[in-house]
């Protein structure tokens, strides 16, 4: 088959790599209709991400149709059009269970917090992903979700991943209504936590980032404010001059490790990496959270250490909440506001690019040229069969 391959940093290419095969009777291996490039697919990109190893295939979001099935599958069958959340879980373990499926037990034996992902190193499982062709599919009776016939594909692909975070992300911040929500960083889960902040009761949304474009976009996509940080002094201040003086109810950080807006921040976590990426938002977000706020965090860091002013988080009685998404338990709530018309998660998507052109994929969304804000892969084969439409 047609796979992403990864060749170290900055060096991704589409080659030919064995076909994958059920290893075990919960398997399903499913035939990739669509793929997306992910802003955490970025930092391994980046080479940012521990044990990401030369050879992997990147794609965590994805969906397509069932192609086998192993001996123990029973909620799925051949032919069915699927998406398959980012997280590989079991659903029986004390976690899952509690529907924490970002932090299965059973599913990642590198690591004692993260479960499993599909194609992100093997700090999270080392399972392939699904910028290829076909995929295997573990645990395949608690995962894949059939997809309802009324439901587009392309919104179907940004329920994997980036809708559910950004819902996540703002319902981890606890907003009640009419609070100030202000959101770090307009890529597409920046996006959907500006959108979902609305759907969540908020009164006033507000976006940061330094992209004109992005900003541009959020703003016509969620009805916010945007914030170019490039063009103020200081965020906190900032931040506080608009609240009448307070702060923020709720800052989301939806970047991550590789943030913009500080150069020591820069340098230490993203070139020297002394701590686990730059750790600039977290820094903005607790300065502008107001006292008793709240801040929630789905941007992606390393396993190590970051710097953070925790002083500050404490005396001004911060909450502070984090995770990865929990995609499952997202996905009824989720499609109704989709089927409700409430939202249109496929308009994020500017860009469709053959998986055999995968490599100036990467390049157009990491170094944001053409206005780029979400990128779906489209296997060869999936494009012959017209899986796509």
């Amino acid at each position: 088959m047609l796979a992403m391959n990864f060749r170290g940093p900055y060096r991704v290419r589409a080659q030919q790599k064995p076909d994958p095969v059920i290893e075990h009777p919960g398997d399903a291996i499913v035939r990739v209709a669509r793929a997306c490039i992910c802003g955490s697919d970025l930092h391994l990109y980046h080479g940012l991400v521990p044990d990401t190893r030369v050879g992997m295939t990147f794609g965590h979001e994805f969906t397509g149709v069932v192609e086998e099935v192993g001996a123990q599958v029973q909620n799925l069958k051949v032919g069915d059009h699927v998406l398959v959340p980012f997280n590989v879980f079991c659903g029986s373990c004390f976690f899952c269970q509690r529907e924490l499926y970002s932090n299965c037990h059973n599913t990642n034996a590198e690591a004692s917090a993260i479960g499993g992902i599909y194609g992100y190193s093997h700090t999270a499982g080392g399972y392939d992903g699904g910028q290829a062709e076909f995929v295997r599919v573990p645990m395949a009776d608690v995962g894949p979700t059939v997809i309802p016939k009324d439901l587009d594909g392309d919104d179907a692909v940004l329920l994997t991943d980036a809708f559910p975070t950004g819902y996540q992300a703002a319902e981890m911040g606890n907003i009640k209504e009419g609070d100030t929500v202000l959101v770090f960083g307009a890529g597409p889960v920046g996006i959907f936590a500006a959108k979902s902040a609305w759907l969540l009761g908020a009164g006033r949304v507000i976006v940061v980032d330094h992209v004109d474009y992005r900003l541009e976009f959020v703003k016509n996509f969620a009805q916010c404010e945007t914030i170019n940080f490039k063009d103020i002094d200081d965020m906190a201040v900032h931040v506080k001059k608009i609240t009448g003086g307070l702060g923020a109810d709720v800052c989301i950080d939806a970047v991550g490790c590789e943030a913009s807006g500080s150069l020591a921040q820069t340098i230490i976590g993203r070139y020297l990496k002394l701590q686990a990426g730059a750790a600039t938002v977290l820094h903005w977000a607790i300065n502008c959270a107001r006292k008793g706020g709240t801040v929630s965090i789905v941007g992606v860091y390393g396993p190590t250490f970051n710097a953070i002013p925790i002083g500050n988080a404490v005396n001004k009685g911060l909450t502070l909440r984090m995770n990865q998404a929990s995609v499952k338990r997202h996905l009824p709530r989720l499609i109704e506001h989709i089927q409700a018309g409430r939202i249109e998660p496929k308009k994020i998507i500017t860009h469709r690019v053959p998986l055999e052109e995968v490599s100036d994929a990467y390049h157009i969304f990491s170094s944001k040229l053409d206005n780029c804000i979400k990128t779906i892969l489209v296997p060869p084969r999936a494009a012959r069969l017209s899986l796509v439409h």
